[in-house]
């Protein structure tokens, strides 16, 4: 948890059919499952090509299991449909997993499509600071009864400061506010460069996270495996940076649980909310059973 003391701990209420999910600087992290997501997973591209949602539900299946208390769906692909897709993605991982769902686009029309048939209060992927943006995106948030992350980026792109994303973060935070949007359904990305291209990024975001969690209280998004992007042992940095950004107030964060599910659940112990260890000695064995199961 960030230095300074909330004066109220705001939380972030996800929910399934059947599981509620809640993100807050008392709570345990919150882990986002990555993998549903093309970019970069030229399988998962033609999966999606093809409609092959087998595929789809193999990846969400093996999210939850790894420690995902959240999927992300995302389906940015160049050959498809996404509109028309969406509802089906979302459709085939609730045949196989009853998590919250993060519903993943800038694209209004696919927001749209894919809130529609998600069922419970699921968390919007994203909106950011540019009036377009906000105009756009947070009226389906507001209809939909969604929580939304907003990321810290004003009309000129990413700010380099890290007062430059704490204003940002606010002007996201008081739009919303205007149109009915409690703090409390607004998760804020601080964004992170990578320090192979400017060593001081890790540190302006690490800046921007207590700024905005003093001023604000809300709930911190980071995706924390972009600071290690062309850098050899990426996950030593990404690991780091991790356990730095959760001391300094991120709360979730969309990444690999596979990969860094043991260093959250290590990071959790170490700042005192797991009591006698016991998600970390459960999270410990059921991570070795799975590795042998599949082989590894």
């Amino acid at each position: 948890m960030s230095q300074y003391i909330l004066e109220e701990i705001m939380h972030t209420i996800l929910k399934s059919n059947s599981k509620t999910v809640t993100i807050g600087h008392d709570k345990p992290f919150v882990i986002i499952g990555e993998k549903i997501n093309p970019t970069g997973i030229k399988k998962l591209g033609q999966a999606l090509v093809d409609q092959n949602f087998e595929y789809v539900q193999q990846l969400a299946k093996r999210q939850v299991a790894w420690g995902a208390d959240v999927l992300d769906v995302n389906v940015g692909h160049p050959q498809i449909d996404e509109a028309a897709i969406m509802p089906k993605v979302v459709q085939a991982i609730l045949e196989v997993a009853d998590v919250p769902l993060c519903i993943d686009s800038n694209e209004p029309k696919i927001l749209e499509a894919g809130l529609k048939v998600t069922p419970g209060k699921p968390l919007v992927n994203s909106v950011n600071g540019e009036d377009k943006q906000l105009r756009t995106v947070l009226p389906i948030v507001k209809e939909r009864g969604a929580a939304v992350i907003g990321m810290a980026i004003g009309n000129d792109g990413i700010p380099p400061t890290a007062e430059g994303r704490l204003a940002a973060a606010g002007k996201i935070i008081e739009y919303a506010a205007k149109m009915g949007i409690p703090a409390e359904d607004i998760v804020i990305d601080p964004l992170v460069m990578t320090v192979g291209h400017n060593s001081v990024a890790g540190l302006v975001t690490l800046k921007a996270i207590e700024l905005i969690t003093k001023e604000y209280g809300v709930n911190i998004s980071l995706g924390a495996s972009n600071v290690s992007f062309g850098l050899p042992d990426r996950h030593a940095v990404n690991s780091a940076f991790l356990a730095l950004a959760i001391q300094a107030g991120v709360t979730t964060s969309i990444t690999d649980p596979i990969k860094l599910g043991n260093s959250i659940k290590a990071i959790d112990l170490l700042l005192g909310k797991d009591a006698n260890s016991m998600r970390y000695l459960k999270y410990f064995r059921a991570a070795e059973k799975l590795r042998a199961e599949e082989g590894k």
